[in-house]
């Protein structure tokens, strides 16, 4: 799966390749070697992420890995992986409790995938004046005044 694709993009198309065939195994391949592309496509479930400029065996060496089970990674993508998981282990040490709901939580992690207030509404079965309370409280628990805000902090704390 490639992460640029017209109309939906390959996270989303990961995301919903997974939710409905979740023993679907999918490799990103791509040209972005960013931490937040990278971030995001392993969240929304890829199995592997490879940089276009893999070699033929590479990509061979690498579905046969997703196959048994592995994870296959561009090496310069797996030093960012682990780089982040090592910030997110420091963040989680530093980072202050801000006093989420459970279900605050859930509505932040809605928003960080971009998700209207009426579809969260429709995924957490619940109403979209509930979804607007919880997104006022999670503004005021956070200190931001809007949801970009609120999706920046929460990425780069690892709130959710």
């Amino acid at each position: 799966m490639d992460i640029e694709m017209p109309g939906v993009n390959g996270i989303e198309g990961v995301r919903q390749i997974r939710s409905q065939f979740p023993r679907v195994q999918v490799l990103m391949q791509t040209v972005f070697h960013d931490d937040d592309n990278i971030f995001q496509a392993v969240c929304a479930g890829a199995s592997g992420y490879l940089l276009k400029s893999t070699s033929p065996a590479g990509y061979l060496e690498a579905i046969r890995d997703v196959y048994e089970g592995g994870s296959p990674m561009t090496g310069s993508v797996a030093r960012r992986v682990l780089q982040l998981f090592q910030q997110n282990q420091q963040l989680a040490v530093h980072t202050p409790d801000y006093h989420l709901t459970n279900k605050e939580k859930e509505v932040l992690q809605f928003m960080v995938q971009g998700k209207s207030f009426k579809m969260v509404a429709d995924a957490l079965g619940i109403s979209y004046e509930t979804v607007r309370t919880h997104t006022k409280n999670i503004y005021a628990k956070l200190h931001v005044n809007s949801n970009t805000e609120a999706v920046s902090k929460a990425l780069n704390e690892r709130i959710v």
